[in-house]
């Protein structure tokens, strides 16, 4: 089909522009399947992949990174197709951020003046806009969201965002700064961040996020999970960001033990929890070697969503020795996820396994696949 956005075959942000979605949803089926098979030993049948709603306009969070050359010029936007090292000057026609979001890059770009002045000083930065729904406003899964914030990473400390707030024009909520070689999350340098909606639940608005950025996709994700779930008493949530499984399953009724080892997102999942939930700040692994976590010596069935590289290497041992009876895998990566089931060799079997379009135009796809403890093979603690 005819690429929707002026950028398509430069820019690395999307390459799938030229198929049509339904076609993109079969390769996508297949790339699970492949990696499955290739990689974990598993021969299945290539999974549903649910359709977003919107195939364009869907991300309602954008990182751009903007560098300063020689002369005073500036180019802010993507990274080339085929040369990460260099990066495509964007503006406002990219087709993948919901509306409020292309709305402020392209205020932003017009607001930061000659050689990108109102920002911090520095020859490279990356600015993340985010798109976030009040408490007030509709369940975060339905609706773009109408407050932008914007975090600036790299450059000098000291910076005052006022002035570039101010030249936005109302454009943003709040600033955050991360100056270059600092530690910790970014400091809020301007503006009062939102609570924000997602669900049912009513989390603080950070200079980072811990969701998804295709929000339909991503609460037809969630509520699979926790239909997977059903019925469990005991649950560990493993890599559990700001909790949203996690509190869910408690308010359903269940014992809920979550780990995580980013702070500001362990703070948002404690924060008013439900009855039945406890927050463990710690990686995951070195919280399972414990031998008991929040409580918890045993549980029922548990959920894992680790970042693309997947489960770290002791995981695997460590999820047979707890040996839940159901465990459901959430994974951004098809072949970190046939490698991790591998790893948890025959202790466990695939009963279903879905697919999930969050990301279409580009390649990826998140994959949930539940699976059952085989009784003879897992491993007792």
């Amino acid at each position: 089909t005819e690429p929707a956005c002026p950028y398509f075959g430069t820019c690395g942000g999307c390459s799938l522009q030229h198929l049509r979605y339904e076609t993109q949803r079969w390769w996508k089926a297949r790339f699970i399947a492949d990696a499955l098979e290739r990689i974990g030993g598993l021969r299945v049948d290539p999974p549903e992949v649910l359709a977003a709603p919107e195939p364009f306009g869907y991300r309602n969070r954008m990182t751009f990174t903007l560098r300063r050359l020689q002369g005073g010029s500036v180019v802010a936007g993507l990274h080339q197709h085929g040369r990460p090292g260099r990066v495509l000057d964007v503006d406002g026609r990219c087709s993948l951020p919901e509306e409020p979001v292309r709305h402020a890059w392209a205020r932003l770009r017009e607001a930061w003046g000659p050689g990108a002045s109102l920002l911090p000083a520095g020859g490279q930065l990356r600015l993340t806009l985010r798109a976030a729904t009040p408490a007030d406003g509709p369940p975060a899964d339905q609706d773009a969201g109408d407050v932008v914030l914007l975090t600036v990473e790299g450059g000098a400390a000291g910076w005052d965002a006022l002035p570039l707030a101010e030249a936005c024009d109302g454009g943003l909520a709040a600033v955050w700064h991360r100056p270059r070689g600092a530690g910790g999350p970014p400091a809020l340098l301007w503006g009062t961040p939102p609570r924000e909606r997602w669900g049912d639940d009513i989390l603080p608005a950070t200079g980072r996020a811990f969701h998804q950025v295709n929000r339909t996709v991503a609460a037809a994700l969630r509520r699979h999970v926790l239909d997977e779930l059903e019925g469990a008493g005991t649950v560990l949530d493993a890599y559990a960001g700001a909790g949203l499984y996690a509190r869910a399953l408690a308010r359903r009724g269940a014992r809920v033990v979550a780990v995580e080892v980013d702070a500001e997102a362990c703070a948002a999942a404690a924060e008013d929890a439900p009855e039945g939930l406890k927050v463990v700040c710690a990686p995951v692994e070195e919280a399972l070697a414990s031998g008991e976590i929040g409580g918890l010596a045993a549980v029922d069935a548990a959920v894992v969503n680790p970042p693309r590289t997947g489960l770290g290497a002791g995981l695997p041992r460590l999820l047979r020795a707890w040996a839940p009876r159901r465990l459901v895998y959430v994974s951004c990566d098809p072949a970190t996820l046939a490698r991790d089931l591998k790893r948890l060799g025959t202790a466990y079997s695939p009963v279903t396994i879905r697919g999930f379009d969050l990301f279409p135009q580009t390649p990826h796809v998140e994959t949930v696949v539940t699976l059952e403890r085989n009784e003879t093979e897992a491993g007792a603690r």
